[in-house]
C-alpha cells in the first residue's frame, strides 16, 4: 500500500454560500465518503478544511502577497491522507468525493517515502 495526498479544489471559483439545506446535505455526504473510506481501512489521516485567507511568499525577492489565490479560480479547499494499492485505486476511490458534486475537483498525488 502507498500513501496518496487528496487536494480539495474549487474549480468554479467563488460559487456562493450554500443554503442551510445544502450545506447540511454537504455535510452528510462528506460523513458518509469518509467513513467508507475508514471502513475500507484507506483513510491515514483527516486532513483540514483550509480558511480561504492566507498569504504567499514568493521567489527570491521573498514578495508577499495577500491570499494564496487571489487571481486564481482553483483553489485549494482541505486535504486528507489516505492508502491505496496505487495511483488507480487512489483515483477510483476519489470519484466518491462530494466536491466533485459541485463543481470542484480533487488533485490525487501520490506521497514520495523518504525511507
Amino acid at each position: 500500500m502507498a500513501n496518496f495526498m487528496y487536494l480539495f479544489r474549487d474549480t468554479a471559483g467563488n460559487r456562493g454560500q450554500p443554503s442551510p439545506e445544502e450545506m447540511q446535505g454537504l455535510t452528510k455526504a462528506w460523513m458518509i465518503w469518509m467513513d467508507s473510506l475508514k471502513q475500507g481501512g484507506h483513510l491515514v489521516k483527516t486532513g483540514e478544511r483550509l480558511d480561504v485567507r492566507g498569504t504567499v511568499v514568493r521567489g527570491k525577492a521573498k514578495a508577499v502577497t495577500d491570499g494564496p489565490f487571489a487571481e486564481a479560480k482553483d483553489i485549494v479547499l482541505g486535504y486528507l491522507i489516505l492508502q491505496a494499492n496505487d495511483l488507480a485505486q487512489a483515483v477510483d476511490l476519489a470519484k466518491g468525493c462530494p466536491n466533485l458534486e459541485i463543481g470542484g475537483a480533487v488533485e490525487v498525488r501520490p506521497i514520495v517515502s523518504s525511507g
